[in-house]
């Protein structure tokens, strides 16, 4: 299979250099890398130009395409038409060696699968269950044979009844679902959502879609979307043996206000999009969820050294809560 690879950048520079290093050391390497930079100075371009990379190409787009989702789709405009896979990778990323090879791989496996994940080695939190070690059921997840350690969230979700009953990667109805991914155990599971910081299609899903506009700048949550309307054209996996490293780097991102805002109503929108016309118990739910989140945030403002972006984001949260009783996204 001929694949492209797209990766999206603003002001991230070395942070880039270190992931395409890392493709170069693929086993299985990309048949074309785009690269579609957002910046607004020359140090990405710089940079390529002192450091070659094969079957590179370089797009500087004009202000009118700055934006994750923008740059996204601006990618997907000039990958070649013989490609069959476009994998998309975060630019604060780094692959293991044999990234591509396990991507291709997996697509190969079932013809039915349309999308696939990787799993963030530096993020996973997963262990083996001890025998001699007792669980809270409220504290701790266990999933074939290993146990994850809830964060305060989802501990205080447990025990008032509010946590998803679907597995990892599954969207409940009320929208809010488990975000402790999958244990690293060299398995296959089909999911609803993958994550863009690591994630592929076949060339026939976006042929036929492309990253809604809705989600201007940042873009959070964009990946949500365009997984939720890829379902229509096959399944949606995460391989845990497609691995990686994800380093969140902090350049280019919004002000934990702008943030909290853009969790409430960006998570409004995609809950729409894959339930559009909810009953009236998850609409209770997913707002509930959402109270709890921004109070537990602010409790973060006694609870944490970071007090003021902990502030900052719950305000945000909760004005982009109170926007939804006269201005839902649309």
């Amino acid at each position: 299979m001929k694949f492209t690879l797209i990766i999206c950048t603003y002001l991230r520079s070395q942070p880039l250099l270190q992931l395409l290093q890392s493709v170069q050391k693929q086993s299985l390497y990309p048949t074309e890398i785009l690269i579609i930079d957002g910046s607004t100075n020359r140090e990405t371009e710089k940079m390529l130009h002192e450091n070659h990379f094969v079957n590179l190409s370089y797009f500087l787009v004009p202000p009118t395409h700055r934006g994750l989702t923008k740059q996204r789709n601006y990618g997907l405009d000039k990958v070649k038409a013989t490609s069959d896979i476009i994998a998309f990778l975060d630019d604060d990323t780094e692959l293991l060696p044999d990234y591509f090879e396990e991507l291709i791989s997996t697509f190969a496996s079932d013809e039915a699968i349309t999308g696939v994940g990787g799993v963030a080695l530096n993020e996973n939190s997963w262990s083996l269950i001890q025998p001699d070690v007792t669980y809270d059921s409220h504290r701790y997840i266990q999933f074939e044979g290993y146990v994850y350690k809830e964060g305060q969230r989802n501990v205080v979700r447990n025990y008032l009844g509010l946590q998803s009953h679907l597995g990892p990667g599954k969207m409940p109805d009320y929208s809010h679902g488990k975000t402790c991914g999958f244990p690293l155990n060299d398995k296959t599971y089909e999911v609803d959502l993958l994550i863009g910081m690591s994630f592929a299609f076949l060339k026939k899903v976006v042929d036929s879609l492309r990253f809604s506009t809705y989600f201007e700048g940042y873009g959070l949550y964009e990946d949500t979307d365009f997984s939720i309307r890829a379902l229509q054209f096959g399944k949606n996996v995460i391989n845990t043996k497609l691995q990686l490293k994800h380093f969140h780097h902090p350049s280019g991102r919004p002000n934990h206000y702008k943030y909290g805002k853009m969790v409430v109503r960006n998570g409004w929108y995609v809950w729409r999009t894959k339930n559009p016309k909810p009953l009236v118990g998850d609409q209770l739910k997913w707002h509930a969820i959402t109270i709890l989140l921004t109070i537990i945030r602010f409790s973060n403002t006694f609870t944490t050294t970071k007090r003021k972006e902990a502030f900052a984001e719950a305000t945000g949260r909760a004005m982009g809560w109170l926007t939804l009783l006269f201005n839902k996204p649309q």
